[in-house]
């Protein structure tokens, strides 16, 4: 099992996007995927059509109370491989309730362990904050995967959390690692989309992924469908730069970048 935590403290990079999607076709592939919402506005968990008022359990119990991850594990109706440890808006308090726990920041982690058998891939969509709960989402990932959107504030940002996976490395998870670089809403009629990848590159060089993830409408559309779009429109430009990365992923993976 490898743990991936999918997190930027940018806001709107694509990381629920990329979850969702890369999640999806690595299923449909045979891998056994769960997927972890630890963001309290449970993008991740609606967009896969999951009703989030119908749920007993979700990661706000896990984190706060005894509740185990093998009875809070919801399996998609989409997909078969698929299954989600869902979020709710009771993980906003979270935060709070976990102030006074005794080696708060392992607590996903040592979670975890229940399940280490049962999956392929666990990936983790983190809120855009460093907070405890992303606190506890790096400290239980093998490595992390960074979206980063094709525009000028992004490079803004590129130091800050270069610096915060180090600082996580330094102090929490010293075996934590880059998976790889994402770069999402990409338009190559834009002079400014190629020079901002021109950077990253500079910074994060053969960790960036060939693959960039383009604007693309059906792609925007399908979370409101509850579908990955691989599901809702296999043919748009999206879905096909998704599928792309995929493999790329995955040859990353056979060629021992564990």
């Amino acid at each position: 099992m490898k743990v991936i935590c999918i997190f930027n403290q940018k806001g709107g990079v694509g990381k629920t996007t990329t979850t969702i999607n890369l999640c999806a076709n690595l299923a449909i592939k045979g891998h056994r995927i769960l997927i972890i919402d630890i963001d309290p506005q449970g993008n991740t968990t609606s967009g896969l059509g999951i009703d989030k008022g119908g749920l007993d359990n979700s990661i706000y119990d896990i984190l706060t109370t005894d509740a185990k991850v093998s009875e809070s594990i919801i399996q998609t109706e989409i997909i078969e491989n698929l299954y989600l440890l869902p979020s709710t808006k009771e993980l906003s308090g979270a935060e709070v309730e976990l102030i006074s726990v005794i080696n708060r920041e392992a607590v996903l982690k040592s979670k975890l362990s229940e399940v280490s058998d049962k999956f392929d891939y666990i990936f983790i969509d983190c809120p855009p904050s460093l907070g405890i709960l992303t606190v506890n989402a790096l400290s239980a990932a093998d490595s992390v995967l960074i979206p980063i959107q094709c525009e000028f504030y992004a490079l803004e940002g590129v130091g800050q959390l270069y610096n915060t996976i180090q600082l996580v490395k330094k102090s929490l998870n010293k075996n934590i690692y880059i998976e790889g670089v994402l770069m999402t809403m990409y338009d190559n009629r834009n002079n400014l989309c190629n020079e901002v990848v021109n950077e990253v590159k500079k910074h994060f060089t053969e960790k960036v992924f060939k693959t960039m993830i383009p604007r693309n409408i059906r792609l925007a559309e399908s979370p409101s469908f509850g579908l990955p779009i691989c599901l809702y429109d296999d043919k748009c430009k999206g879905a096909e730069a998704y599928e792309k990365f995929t493999k790329e992923f995955l040859s990353r993976q056979r060629g021992g970048n564990i």
